[in-house]
């Protein structure tokens, strides 16, 4: 017995059947090997089905547009109109335009109930696709003035940002929506926004649900350290080589040893060495260097200082002992001391 999809109340594989058996012999066949029809669920191309039969590419495309052209014109078409009609039910539900992988999961995740699902698609007037690009993912529309306003969107959006913005899902949300400030009210919810949010390929989101520039190094974790970035930045405070390590693992449920951890913070400059072992981020204002560096950057900056006001300023920036500051400041190469017992640089 065909099988009903998922989440229509029709059968997808029934009313195909019905559909191509309008057709000749070779037109059935080609459809059926370009959607996926048949037992095979792979989808073949145009240049592999004409080696078969020994035509060229452009000729099997011409046979296919002409199939779905016959197909629309037969009996079988106007009987499928309620199929037709709950589909265009279901895009709409899911915002009006998406993406084409999460309509089809939507649907069913049986791959060739989704081959016959994305063949109604094609076949179905109503229903309009952009094809994949650099900006956007594949996806499916009814109404193209709604289409053209979301991408738009998504592309102010985008320009909105900079490589180093991660923005909570709330925030982003709500950016996009003065974006949007015609939207129908329907569409005014999270679910459908999250939806449009998934078509653009410029904008992402990171495993802790942060959006930014979907190539950047903190939206698209590539390997250790870009999760140990994250893990640290959602810390909020200077770690361990070994905390960042088990932290990894606690947050992200991937393996990190400790050494390569380790040898990734070291290589990162997005990481400042405030302690023995200890890491914390440049973008919270640390600044790269020994304490002997760190001394010199706080005195260049503030001027002459006593000894506690530089322990005091530079245990901001380093997890050290007060004595290995104090040890640091009698270098006379660096550092002279006056007769009111504060430091200066020495030029």
């Amino acid at each position: 017995m065909p099988q009903t999809a998922d989440k229509t109340g029709f059968k997808p594989k029934a009313i195909a059947k019905k559909l191509l058996s309008s057709l000749p012999e070779r037109s059935r066949t080609v459809l059926e090997a370009r959607f996926g029809l048949g037992t095979n669920t792979e989808k073949v191309t145009l240049e592999a089905i004409g080696k078969r039969w020994g035509i060229t590419r452009e000729r099997v495309r011409q046979i296919e547009n002409h199939a779905l052209g016959a197909l629309k014109k037969s009996p079988a078409y106007g009987e499928a109109q309620a199929a037709f009609e709950e589909l265009e039910r279901i895009v709409d539900s899911l915002g009006g335009i998406v993406c084409e992988s999460d309509l089809l999961d939507f649907i069913t995740k049986d791959k060739s109930m989704q081959n016959h699902i994305y063949f109604l698609l094609v076949l179905g007037d109503p229903f309009k696709y952009h094809k994949e690009d650099d900006e956007v993912e594949r996806c499916w529309y009814i109404d193209p003035g709604l289409a053209e306003q979301v991408e738009g969107a998504l592309k102010k959006l985008y320009e909105g940002l900079s490589d180093e913005d991660l923005i909570p899902e709330g925030e982003m949300i709500n950016r996009f929506l003065k974006e949007l400030q015609d939207i129908n009210d329907k569409h005014r919810n999270d679910e459908v926004l999250r939806r449009w949010l998934s078509i653009s390929k410029k904008i992402g989101k990171n495993p802790l649900g942060e959006w930014g520039h979907a190539a950047s190094p903190n939206v698209k974790t590539k390997g250790v350290r870009d999760y140990a970035y994250l893990a640290v930045k959602k810390h909020g405070s200077p770690l361990h080589f070994r905390e960042v390590a088990a932290l990894i693992e606690k947050m992200f449920n991937r393996a990190a040893h400790v050494a390569t951890t380790h040898n990734e913070l070291i290589k990162d400059d997005r990481f400042v060495l405030v302690g023995r072992g200890m890491y914390a981020l440049k973008e919270w204002g640390y600044a790269s260097g020994v304490v002997r560096d760190v001394i010199r950057n706080i005195l260049r900056e503030q001027g002459p200082l006593t000894k506690d006001q530089i322990i005091e300023k530079v245990l901001k920036e380093r997890h050290v002992k007060p004595g290995t500051v104090a040890v640091n400041l009698q270098n006379q190469k660096y550092f002279k001391r006056s007769k009111d017992s504060s430091y200066m640089l020495l030029k």
